[in-house]
């Protein structure tokens, strides 16, 4: 499977990705004095939706242009709103921040923020997207070694794992690199962001990260039955160590997304893996 952020900026999944996103990180600010936050595939920074490949998918559509029409959207997708609004001067308009722009908007100046890109053009767009902020550093590295290597060194760990899925060894590595964090930093928290095709291969991810941690609250988004594997059917976020006041915010974005992007037969999960 090939997610590049550029092909689906601003689709559904974004929605959920980054609304819960931004919930973590309010949630952690309010515990931490201060942050690491590593961001293992971080994209671009930013993107125009009105650009090529977004277009060529069209997803955006059916995402961020109809969460801004609705007028009473959950409080939940507030930040995100505002948001991409800031970045388009105020309106609703082309311009989507990823995760990188999200983190940074959102970060204080004691926090430290690493965003992690290994394809040249969207380093050199990464690069100049996080210029403006002292605080945050874009390397062109590993984004999994880096997680693992910077977990518990100065602030509390949070990291986003948002892999292309271009690999057919990526839930494997999520799995160690989940394992290597938690052994360097026991409160490190872990925002991991997976497509979801087929219960098979999702179930036995979150079989083999259940050998790493208790603590995983997971959401599922099924736009639609899970009954053809080649499609991406929905999408999860699986929480590692969030405080528990996130939850309400996960499952109210969740539910939001389902009721009203889905298709007959979708449906919304929010759970917690057994201890």
């Amino acid at each position: 499977m090939n997610y590049r952020h550029a092909y689906h900026a601003g689709n559904f999944a974004d929605l959920q990705k980054h609304a819960i996103l931004l919930a973590v990180l309010e949630a952690l600010k309010a515990r931490s004095p201060s942050l690491s936050v590593i961001d293992t595939h971080a994209g671009a920074g930013g993107y125009d939706l009105s650009g090529e490949m977004a277009r060529r998918s069209g997803e955006a559509d059916a995402g961020i242009f109809r969460l801004l029409q609705e007028a009473d959207a959950p409080a939940v997708f507030a930040p995100l709103i505002a948001a991409v609004r800031a970045m388009n001067g105020g309106r609703d308009g082309p311009l989507y921040p990823g995760s990188p722009l999200l983190i940074a908007g959102a970060l204080r100046r004691e926090d430290r923020y690493t965003a992690c890109e290994l394809r040249d053009d969207d380093f050199d767009l990464l690069r100049r997207s996080l210029a403006p902020y002292a605080f945050a550093q874009a390397s062109k590295a590993d984004g999994y070694e880096t997680a693992a290597a910077r977990a518990g060194r100065g602030g509390r760990a949070f990291i986003l794992i948002d892999p292309p899925f271009e690999r057919p060894d990526d839930y494997a590595r999520i799995v160690e690199v989940t394992r290597q964090a938690l052994q360097r930093d026991p409160a490190a928290v872990l925002a991991i962001w997976t497509p979801l095709k087929d219960l098979e291969t999702f179930d036995a991810f979150v079989r083999g990260l259940e050998t790493v941690t208790n603590d995983a609250l997971v959401a599922e988004v099924r736009l639609r039955p899970l009954l053809d594997p080649m499609k991406m059917n929905g999408s999860t976020m699986v929480l590692v160590g969030a405080p528990p006041e996130v939850e309400p915010a996960v499952r109210t974005a969740t539910e939001w997304i389902v009721r009203n992007l889905g298709q007959a037969g979708g449906a919304a999960r929010v759970w917690r893996t057994s201890a």
